[in-house]
């Protein structure tokens, strides 16, 4: 399910952060669906616990993830309904030199809008799950199943 690239220049952690947005923006995870346990996951991906328990802090501290003591770590009953000012604020800065160079390039405004609606739309419109990791619910459900 989550996969990580050792030979990526981003942490293994915020790998597993945008994977897990990722399935979960893609109706693949489902609130109230079991996730890995932090050990399970370490063990599948090679990494430290440390590394996968820091991804999951995050994912928790940003409501997609919520974790029952005794019980594991399940998607949230309300993922993704904190609105982070200060992050919408650095995306939208990083946004500024793509469009900068997409401009001196020759590529219109709305061009560049039809982009961004296209890209939108791979994380959100079901039919168009061709482009990432796209796995099927069946085979995320049994990889959580294995871990209870």
């Amino acid at each position: 399910m989550i996969q990580i690239n050792q030979s990526s220049s981003e942490p293994i952690y915020e790998q597993i952060i945008k994977q897990y947005k990722y399935l979960v923006l893609q109706g693949y995870l489902k609130s109230g669906d079991a996730i890995l346990s932090v050990r399970k996951l370490a063990l599948q991906l090679s990494v430290t616990p440390g590394t996968v328990a820091k991804a999951y802090q995050e994912l928790e501290r940003i409501g997609i993830i919520q974790t029952i003591r005794g019980k594991g770590t399940f998607i949230a009953k309300e993922p993704m309904q904190k609105t982070d000012e200060a992050a919408i604020e650095k995306y939208r800065d990083a946004l500024r030199p793509v469009c900068m160079e997409l401009l001196y390039l020759g590529v219109t405004t709305e061009q560049i809008k039809e982009y961004v609606d296209t890209i939108c739309s791979e994380f959100t419109d079901t039919d168009t799950r061709v482009k990432y990791n796209t796995l099927p619910r069946a085979v995320i459900s049994q990889a959580c199943d294995d871990d209870r």
